[in-house]
Formats: structure tokens, C-alpha cells, sequence
């Protein structure tokens, strides 16, 4: 693809980033057959490659209108057009140049400035959102759907182990999640305590980042992560070499942390190495596959359990297969739906932004999951899991509580 990127982004970080993605595009459009919205509306420009020319219109100087805004907004960011792409186009960067572009140009209506403001700086917050969080369970039988869906029913926190072991990794406790699933955490330690290994929580860390990045506002993410930096780098200077993180959202933030700090001379390097350091969980798990069968021990009764990959661990960090291996150690039939690949429509805030479309995409991936006639349905990232278990009476987890029962 030729560009002619206008003056104002031309020489910047994001220009020649945005260059570089827009020249390997070949317009073949191999994206748009696994892109959920293009196949929801058949719309060119609501699939990747009619937004790849929305962003480099605006970047070569034509002024963004209400319509390119809201078709950069459809974009679910499922990254799966990067999966697809025979020419290594990274969408999901050039997405995030384009909005943050268009962002500048196009004022937003003030419902949705408020409603943005709202979760930016609510969601990040565990002090302010785990109050607010358990305010809406008392009262969740009230509330109207919508609200509901969002508001699980409270669940069991789980005990932290208290084994000291010589091998110990970093931990993302993140943002949501303990407040939303405070189980996911501690059967994320319970199963690593089984096989030798402390996790530690930083107690500075918090979110990722990926919540204001996602939401256009650059400054904020960047300073999410100089935070999370900062609160990780003594344990790594001390000989910690492994963040691991169980919510695959996060997971994908993190690993593009040297490249969102790539500019930043007081945190590049230290960026760059946290995001080498970043693990998910189902990264690092099969190196302990063998202590793991010896703490299974014979296994009778195997549960069938359909299994959602997340957009972020599949395409974001493309990832496949290692959840699956690792639950058939546990004795468990896994079942991978139809279209696997597409997205459930959580996508982090995208599920209370565009509430029609992901409540279809939703419906959709719980047909094809609930064909495979599961026991229970897991997942691995906290949005997704609540996206679905909204829509079904099917038991809907993190995979690492499977697994934690299973060594229990």
C-alpha cells in the first residue's frame, strides 16, 4: 500500500509505526472472513481492511467525521485479522494510532464522554471499583439486566498458601478480577504452590494499562505501566525472572509495554524487559507437567468441558493449545467449539459500549459452545468469562480453577 502521511504525524513515533503497518497491507482480505463485525453487517468498512483505509485517509490529512469514529469504534480489537494476515499487517498498533487520531478530531457527544470518563477511571481503580463491585451484588436482584450482567454473584475468595519456596514469580493480581472472581487469583497460587513455586504480589501493581490505552487515552495507559514497572522492577533486580499473569487481557497489555515505552529513555529498557519477563499462565505451567501428574495421581470421572480461548491469548499472544494439553493432564475431555477462533464480544469495556453487537457475538459463541453439551464452560480472562456466564446457566470459570479442584 503507498502512503502519504500528512505533516502533522509524519516524522512522530506513531507515523512511522502507522507507515510501516500500512505499507504491508496488500488488500487481499483474507481479514475480513474471520473479522465478527464484517461478518455481522457485511459492511466493508466494519471489517479491517475498509478501516485500514479510514485510518490512512485521516493520516494523509482528510478529516475524520462522526462515521469514521464510529466505524474504528466497531472494532472489537480481537486481533484476529493479525492471525489470518499472510503479510504480518499488526492491525491492532495501527488501530490504536487511528483512534487516538480520530479522537482529536471528533468530539464525542456528552453521554458518551461521561460514560467513557466513567469507566477509565472506575475499572483501574481496585480502591474504587471493589466497593462499588460488592454495593451492586447486595443490591443485584434489582438491578436492570444490563447492570446485572455485569455484576456477578459473589464468590468465594479461596485461601492464599503460606508455603515459602526458593522458586518464586511475580503475580498480577490486576484490577477487576479480584473483585469480580477473587477465587481465579488464589487457585492461580494454590496450583503453583502444588508444584514448588511462591507467586508474589507487588503491592504498587495494579492495572495493566490496557483499559485507558484501548480507550484512546495514551498518557493514562503510559502511566499505568510506569507504575507497574516501577513496583516490579526491585524483583527483578533482585533475580525474579517471570511476571505471570492469568488474565489474558493483561497478559497481551504487558508484553507490548517495550514497544508503548519504546520512546520513554527513563523506562525503555526497564520496559522491554518486563515485557520478555511476562508469562501467561498456560505459558509456564507445562514445564511442570510431570509434578503435576505425580499431585494427580490417578484420575477417574473425567468432566467435559468446553473451552474459550480469549481473542487476546489466541491472537493477541497467539497462543494455542497449551490450556487444552494441560486439562487432559487433569483427566478432562476439552472440547473446542465451531469457529473457536472468533470472538465471545466482551473485549473489555466493548460489552458496555456496544451492548447490541456483543450481546449477538455472545448468543452466537454460547450456541456453538453449548453444541459441544459441556458440563461447564472455561475460559481465560475475567471479561470473557463473565460475558458468557451472563447469557447461560452453564457454570462458566477460569481454566485454573478446574485444574486447582482437580489437584485438591
Amino acid at each position: 500500500m503507498q502512503t502519504n502521511l500528512a505533516d502533522f504525524i509524519r516524522d512522530t513515533r506513531d507515523g512511522i509505526d502507522a507507515d510501516a503497518i500500512l505499507r504491508k497491507c496488500v488488500h487481499c482480505g483474507f481479514c475480513t472472513a474471520t473479522c465478527p463485525t464484517y461478518q455481522l453487517s457485511g459492511d466493508e468498512l466494519e471489517g479491517p481492511r475498509g478501516r485500514i483505509y479510514l485510518i490512512k485517509q485521516v493520516l494523509e490529512g482528510r478529516p475524520a467525521t462522526d462515521k469514521t469514529q464510529a466505524h474504528l469504534d466497531h472494532c472489537l480489537t480481537c486481533r484476529n485479522c493479525e492471525s489470518t494476515c499472510p503479510s504480518g499487517v499488526q492491525y491492532g498498533r495501527l488501530a490504536d494510532i487511528g483512534r487516538r487520531v480520530v479522537e482529536q478530531q471528533v468530539p464525542r457527544p456528552a453521554g458518551q464522554r461521561l460514560l467513557r470518563t466513567v469507566l477509565k477511571e472506575t475499572l483501574p481503580r481496585r480502591w474504587l471499583f471493589k466497593p462499588s463491585m460488592k454495593a451492586g451484588q447486595l443490591v443485584r436482584p434489582l438491578l436492570p439486566q444490563a447492570l446485572k450482567d455485569k455484576v456477578p454473584v459473589p464468590k468465594n475468595a479461596g485461601t492464599w498458601p503460606r508455603t515459602q519456596h526458593a522458586r518464586k514469580m511475580l503475580f498480577l493480581e490486576g484490577c477487576v478480577q479480584p473483585a469480580m472472581s477473587p477465587n481465579i487469583n488464589a487457585a492461580t497460587a494454590r496450583v503453583f504452590d502444588a508444584v514448588g513455586v511462591q507467586l508474589m504480589a507487588a503491592s504498587r501493581a495494579g492495572c495493566c494499562g490496557a483499559i485507558r490505552w484501548h480507550m484512546n487515552d495514551a498518557d493514562g495507559g503510559r502511566a499505568d505501566m510506569r507504575r507497574n514497572i516501577d513496583a516490579w522492577w526491585p524483583y527483578l533486580e533482585q533475580g525474579v525472572d517471570t511476571i505471570l499473569i492469568n488474565a489474558s487481557g493483561c497478559g497481551a497489555m504487558i508484553k507490548e509495554y517495550g514497544h508503548a515505552l519504546a520512546d520513554d529513555p527513563a523506562y525503555a529498557e526497564k520496559a522491554a524487559r518486563v515485557s520478555a519477563a511476562a508469562k501467561d499462565v498456560s505459558e509456564v505451567l507445562p514445564a511442570f507437567e510431570a509434578q503435576l501428574r505425580e499431585k494427580l495421581g490417578t484420575r477417574a470421572g473425567a468432566q467435559r468441558v468446553a473451552y474459550h480461548p480469549p481473542c487476546t491469548l489466541q491472537h493477541g499472544q497467539q497462543i494455542r493449545g497449551k490450556v487444552e494439553g494441560l486439562l487432559r493432564v487433569a483427566g478432562v475431555d476439552v472440547q473446542l467449539c465451531a469457529d473457536s477462533h472468533l470472538c465471545c464480544g466482551s473485549a473489555g469495556t466493548y460489552s458496555v459500549l456496544h451492548k447490541n453487537v456483543a450481546r449477538q457475538l455472545r448468543d452466537d459463541k454460547l450456541a456453538k459452545l453449548q453444541a459441544t453439551r459441556p458440563e461447564r464452560i472455561v475460559s481465560a480472562n475475567i471479561g470473557c468469562i463473565t460475558h458468557l456466564q451472563s447469557g447461560t446457566d452453564v457454570p462458566v470459570e477460569h481454566w485454573i480453577e478446574l485444574l486447582d479442584r482437580a489437584l485438591a
